[in-house]
C-alpha cells in the first residue's frame, strides 16, 4: 500500500508542478488569445482528437456557458465534411499535444482557406500545428506522469488548466456576472436562486382557498380540504382581510368559545406577513426562514391586490435549495 501512495504522491506532485510552471510563464501569447476571443465575431470552435479532444469538448461548455458562443468539433469528423460548420467570423481552438496529430495537422489548409484563425494549445512549440496556427500556447509540459511517459496525463491536466485561465479570462474581460451564468444555467440551482420569482411559484388565487369573514369554521375547513392548502384568505366586500392557517383554525376549535359555529373572522390574522410577485423566490424563502413563528403560506400581493398564496413546500419543490 505504502509503494502505491508513493506512486500516487509523485503523480501529483509532478502534475502540479507543471501546472505551477505554466502559470508563471504565463504571458503575451496568452494575452492575445484572450483578446483574440473577445473580438472573435462568430464563435469558438474547439477540436481535438482522443483524450486532447476531451480537453476540447469540455472547454466548449466552459467557453459557452461563460459567455463565449461556442461548440466541439472532431477532428476526424471534422475532414469529412464537418468543417462545414466554420465560418471566417470564428476562432479555431486545436488541442494536440504532440503539434503532430495528422487529422488536426490536416485541417490546417482548410481552416486558413475559410478565413478562420486558429490557436493551438500544444507542449510542443515547434511543431508543424504551431507553425502553421496564428497563434500557440504552449503547455510547456515534456513528460507525463505515467512511468512509461506515455499515457496523456500531465499533458492533459495542463490543457484543461490552461483552458479554463483562458475561459475565466475572458468571462472577467466580459464582466460576465452571476445574473449572466443564471440565465444560461436556468435549470440549476443557482439559476433558479437568481431568476425564479414568486410570481413562477405562487398559486394564483382562483387556485386557493377564499372565504368570506361571516363564513362559518365548516365552510373554512371545506374551503381549506378542497384547495389542498393549509391556509385560507378572507376576502372581505373591501378586499383582504387576513389570514387563516390551520394553527388558527386548530387554536380555534380548543378555545372556549370556539366551535364549528364560529366564522372566518374571529380566527383569522389580521395582519399577516405579506410579500410581492417580483420578488425572488430564494428572498421569498428567507422570509418563511426568518420568520419569528413556523409558517408555511404567505398570501401574494401585487401593488394593493391579494393576487394569490406562496406554499413553502411548492418552494421547496422549484429546488432552490
Amino acid at each position: 500500500m505504502m509503494v502505491d501512495l508513493l506512486v500516487a504522491r509523485k503523480a501529483l506532485e509532478q502534475e502540479a508542478a507543471a501546472l505551477l510552471r505554466c502559470a508563471s510563464e504565463l504571458g503575451e501569447p496568452f494575452e492575445l488569445a484572450v483578446q483574440m476571443v473577445l473580438d472573435c465575431p462568430g464563435r469558438v470552435i474547439t477540436c481535438g482528437l482522443g483524450k486532447s479532444g476531451h480537453i476540447a469538448r469540455k472547454t466548449a461548455g466552459t467557453l459557452s456557458s461563460t459567455g463565449t458562443p461556442s461548440f466541439f468539433l472532431h477532428a476526424a469528423e471534422a475532414v469529412h465534411g464537418d468543417l462545414g460548420m466554420v465560418t471566417d467570423r470564428d476562432v479555431v481552438l486545436l488541442y494536440t499535444h504532440s503539434g503532430e496529430t495528422d487529422e488536426l495537422v490536416r485541417l490546417y489548409p482548410s481552416i486558413r482557406s475559410i478565413g478562420a484563425k486558429a490557436i493551438v494549445i500544444t507542449g510542443r512549440a515547434e511543431s508543424s500545428a504551431a507553425r502553421l496556427s496564428d497563434l500557440v500556447l504552449d503547455t510547456g509540459v515534456t513528460e507525463e506522469a505515467c512511468p512509461n511517459n506515455l499515457a496523456p496525463t500531465t499533458s492533459t491536466t495542463v490543457m484543461l488548466a490552461l483552458s479554463d485561465a483562458l475561459a475565466i479570462a475572458v468571462m472577467d474581460r466580459r464582466k460576465f456576472t452571476r445574473e449572466d451564468f443564471a440565465k444560461f444555467h436556468p435549470s440549476g440551482t443557482l439559476g433558479k436562486q437568481l431568476l425564479l420569482r414568486v410570481s413562477d411559484v405562487m398559486r394564483p388565487l382562483a387556485q386557493c382557498s377564499v372565504v368570506r369573514p361571516e363564513d362559518y369554521v365548516i365552510e373554512v375547513i371545506r374551503s381549506m380540504t378542497d384547495a389542498g392548502t393549509g391556509a385560507a384568505i378572507v376576502m372581505g366586500d373591501d378586499g383582504f382581510e387576513g389570514l387563516i392557517t390551520e394553527s388558527n383554525l386548530r387554536r380555534h376549535l380548543l378555545s372556549q368559545e370556539g366551535g364549528l359555529s364560529g366564522e372566518a373572522r374571529e380566527m383569522m390574522n389580521e395582519h399577516p406577513v405579506l410579500v410581492e410577485t417580483d420578488l425572488l423566490a430564494m428572498e421569498a424563502f428567507e422570509v418563511f426562514q426568518n420568520h419569528p413563528v413556523k409558517i408555511g403560506e404567505i398570501p401574494v400581493k401585487s401593488g394593493a391586490q391579494i393576487v394569490g398564496l406562496l406554499v413553502l413546500k411548492d418552494l421547496l419543490r422549484s429546488g432552490i435549495v
